[in-house]
């Protein structure tokens, strides 16, 4: 018998009464469907959530794009002077000075209880707390909420990308970690190069393998229902339609299978061969990322600028002597501090470029990055400190009303997740709440 558990949005559950095993499964013909822990088996843990109803088919599309450098960039040249709208750039934001209108700067902001140092990367887009303890469990992340939300519209609900490493940004409902695509070549063929006929059948036959689950194990479920109490009843039935949205997805992703793919006038990319070529690798995965947004192959999209692990990096017209985390690790040290400052800055250049791009793209009479909400920013406030507070971060795009450093406090920090409750809004998803969020962004404002 083939098994095929499926996993949900939804945390799993745990019980406090055992008449049931504590792994119980529906068994139908070919398909075994594993149950979420129930109060009927042993002790609570999580409680699932009911899924949200897509968006319109129609609406205007919105993307989000969120970028995390694991190490951060220098604190002192990156935040600038004076706060709203008359702020005097910094060193670093003089690379982005003729984008000032496009983007918002923010200070004194770190997401609530996120501690650990370099761990706590995994969650800049949770914001689950305690990332370095034995205990940490990860949570939601927030283009995975998009995706859950609208992925169905796209031919990928969302994609997850890494530069020089497998730690991922992305985390599903379950808070596992969605292994990120690291080569920029392979996710352009799966953006645009159309398979054969037999390839497009295989893969149609593996989205029908995971369709119509509860439908084969309808009978067993409702007699599960009676058996178990009625609370419980209230959870299967939340663990049902999450199951059933599932399926749905499945569907849609059967229907995508059967569409042309977008054609896109670029040659595939050729990834570098070497970890040393750390820029040239986000370059490439920015082109491809306003390539997929310039196609709607995807509105959800994640970077992790995996730096801890990178080597001595080749940059042009630059001497660079040292590994990149050891350079982050300075100690004040002038010629580490000069090496890391050339890293940053390069990171601005490629910024700056990535907004060009996204400017030069018409979509509907605006311009793309007006359609697209760009996050960059760090899990580290200080890297030479390992430090969680105060986390450089820029917000750009969007069709929100940029040109301004939105400056809070810088020992008492403003939650980030406000951020993100504002984009989930800006998306068109009614959320009031994200984590530790306590409201939205204060200060930014929609156009």
């Amino acid at each position: 018998m083939k098994k095929i558990e499926i996993q949900t949005g939804s945390a799993p559950f745990v019980c406090t009464r055992a008449p049931l095993s504590r792994r119980h499964f529906l068994r139908g013909t070919g398909i075994a469907l594993a149950l979420p822990f129930l109060d009927s088996m042993t002790a609570p843990f999580a409680r699932a959530t009911e899924s949200s109803s897509p968006l319109a088919a129609n609406a205007t599309p919105r993307r989000m794009f969120a970028i995390c450098n694991n190490l951060g960039v220098l604190p002192a040249h990156f935040f600038p002077e004076g706060s709203g709208r008359d702020y005097t750039p910094s060193p670093y934001l003089r690379f982005l000075e003729e984008h000032r209108e496009d983007f918002t700067v923010f200070s004194g902001v770190s997401h609530p209880n996120v501690d650990g140092g370099h761990p706590s990367d995994v969650s800049f887009m949770t914001a689950a707390p305690h990332p370095a303890s034995s205990s940490f469990r990860n949570t939601i992340s927030l283009d995975q909420h998009i995706a859950e939300q609208i992925g169905v519209q796209t031919r990928f609900p969302s994609i997850s990308l890494a530069v020089n490493g497998n730690r991922s940004l992305s985390c599903t409902g379950t808070g596992v970690a969605i292994p990120p695509e690291q080569s920029a070549s392979e996710v352009f063929r799966q953006l645009f190069l159309q398979g054969t006929p037999e390839q497009v059948d295989a893969k149609i036959r593996e989205l029908d393998t995971g369709r119509s689950i509860l439908d084969t194990i309808a009978a067993q479920a409702r007699l599960l229902e009676k058996q178990v109490s009625g609370e419980d009843r209230g959870r299967l039935d939340q663990y049902f339609t999450s199951v059933r949205d599932l399926e749905q997805r499945l569907q849609a992703s059967r229907g995508w299978e059967k569409k042309p793919k977008p054609v896109v006038n670029e040659p595939e990319p050729v990834d570098p061969s070497s970890p040393a070529q750390y820029m040239d690798k986000v370059k490439i995965m920015y082109d491809l990322v306003r390539l997929a947004f310039e196609t709607d192959s995807t509105r959800s999209i994640t970077l992790m600028l995996n730096s801890v692990g990178t080597p001595v990096l080749q940059i042009r017209g630059a001497t660079i002597t040292d590994g990149y985390h050891n350079l982050s690790h300075h100690g004040k040290a002038p010629d580490k501090l000069a090496q890391l400052k050339v890293i940053d800055e390069w990171h601005m250049k490629l910024l700056a470029g990535l907004f060009t791009s996204l400017k030069s793209v018409r979509e509907g009479g605006e311009k793309l990055l007006d359609r697209a909400m760009i996050l960059y920013g760090s899990n580290l406030g200080d890297a030479n400190a390992h430090s969680t507070n105060n986390l450089p971060v820029l917000f750009a795009g969007g069709g929100f009303r940029h040109g301004q450093h939105l400056a809070f406090d810088p020992k008492q920090n403003y939650p980030l997740p406000n951020l993100f409750v504002s984009v989930l809004q800006r998306m068109g998803l009614e959320e009031h709440k994200f984590a530790s969020s306590t409201g939205t962004m204060r200060g930014l404002e929609m156009i």
